[in-house]
């Protein structure tokens, strides 16, 4: 329904989901359970939300299995409580525990730190069922698919083998802190930074905007070491709860996306060991170039998939809604615009498809990653707004799925890189 439920209190149903002991390979956690389909949600699918009338030829039968599991979770662990965290203004912490002993943390990284080396079209499916739930809070995606990445790639061994069994379980929260006040999509104008106390670092600054930020218990941080070098003078840093001179501000209250916690952290004198350094000195702007082409994809994803479960609710609602003694959907301006929606949306689901398996054989560039982030984020936007508009009146109101979808979609087109300088990357490439 388009209404929602809002508990008084929250209590997961644990009992009725298998958990795993610990985390499994693929091939066992998508053999575990296939799991019914909800029944508000289309069978005709393929297995997918996807407007494409065929099978999504990206994913295999295993992956298929993996999608009814991770549905059936999403379907039982979050919808019925997202209501509540939106009020909370955050996700409860066991949560994270839950989506780790089910496996829909970590997909990316390897079995030997506590992954399920399953690939990026497993991650996939895990952004897409919580955004087909309109189910924003948990932030997973920055956790499994950002952070992470981070740490399995530029880090040392004492560091993966420490850090990543526990990001992987959920025990451990990871974020990464970027943004500053006066710094967004220019990550060399950072003003936070590190400086060398014998052998160790001690770091000064603030960041904004940090997905994950009341939760987290480690945060790679971005900050200069050198600021004559310019980028070549970025590092990053990991930096844990309980480090003296590490302190969160307020959880900030936002248009959408109520649910995920996003804060403030202040740096005043956090004395770092050599250890903290990820990486090498100097490389940190480097590796977030490397890194940010599957953030611009798990953003284009997430907004792909939000406009389907979106045409989906604006699709029912015009066949049931009566308006002058017949049914919206017999109005054909309603359904021409219904038919442009469809059409979009499918040409932005191939397009995001193809860059998935790009993505998968390791071939997809700065270049095409922007222009997903940019294109189906700018979709995504258009799609809500004209949800909305079908929805009339009642698609202002909260309690509607379309209304917080609006909220949700806007900064879709701010964070990973705006789209404006989406734009100016591509060209780069004229």
């Amino acid at each position: 329904t388009n209404e929602r439920t809002r508990p008084h209190a929250h209590a997961h149903a644990h009992a009725h989901i298998p958990h795993a002991s610990q985390m499994l390979s693929f091939a066992r956690i998508a053999s575990r359970v296939a799991c019914p389909r909800p029944a508000a949600l289309p069978a005709r699918r393929h297995n997918s939300d996807s407007l494409i009338d065929a099978p999504r030829r990206i994913f295999s039968e295993e992956h298929h299995l993996f999608r009814d599991m991770c549905r059936k979770w999403v379907q039982k662990e979050v919808v019925p409580f997202h209501a509540q965290w939106e009020e909370d203004g955050q996700v409860p912490r066991d949560l994270w525990r839950s989506a780790g002993s089910h496996g829909l943390l970590a997909a990316n990284c390897p079995e030997e730190y506590g992954g399920s080396d399953s690939g990026i079209l497993t991650a996939a499916i895990v952004w897409e069922e919580l955004s087909y739930a309109g189910a924003t809070g948990p932030g997973f995606a920055l956790h499994s698919d950002i952070v992470m990445p981070y740490i399995l790639h530029y880090g040392s061994t004492d560091q993966k083998s420490r850090l990543l069994p526990l990001l992987a379980s959920g025990e451990m929260v990871g974020a990464i802190a970027m943004t500053e006040p006066a710094a967004g999509s220019d990550l060399q104008g950072i003003q936070t930074h590190a400086a060398k106390k014998g052998n160790n670092w001690i770091l000064n600054g603030s960041k904004t905007f940090i997905t994950n930020g009341q939760h987290a218990d480690v945060v790679i941080v971005v900050a200069k070491t050198d600021a004559s070098k310019g980028a070549h003078g970025i590092s990053l840093f990991l930096v844990e709860r309980g480090m003296g001179g590490f302190s969160r501000g307020r959880n900030l209250k936002k248009l959408g996306l109520r649910a995920q916690d996003t804060s403030e952290l202040f740096f005043e004198d956090v004395e770092l060991p050599p250890s903290a350094l990820l990486g090498e000195e100097g490389k940190g702007f480097y590796y977030l170039m490397q890194e940010l082409p599957q953030e611009r994809l798990l953003i284009a994803d997430i907004s792909v998939s939000a406009a389907e479960a979106a045409f989906e609710i604006t699709r029912t609602h015009v066949k049931e809604r009566q308006a002058f003694g017949k049914p919206l959907s017999k109005q054909q301006v309603l359904r021409h615009r219904l038919a442009e929606l469809k059409t979009e949306i499918v040409v932005g689901r191939t397009f995001l498809d193809h860059c998935l398996d790009l993505h998968s054989r390791q071939e997809l560039t700065t270049s095409t990653a922007s222009m997903a982030k940019y294109w189906c984020s700018d979709l995504q936007w258009r799609v809500l707004d004209e949800c909305v508009q079908l929805h009339g009146g009642v698609g202002y109101m909260w309690e509607y799925a379309v209304c917080r979808g609006l909220a949700d979609a806007r900064v879709q087109r701010i964070y990973g890189g705006t789209n404006e300088i989406m734009k100016e990357l591509i060209s780069r490439d004229l």
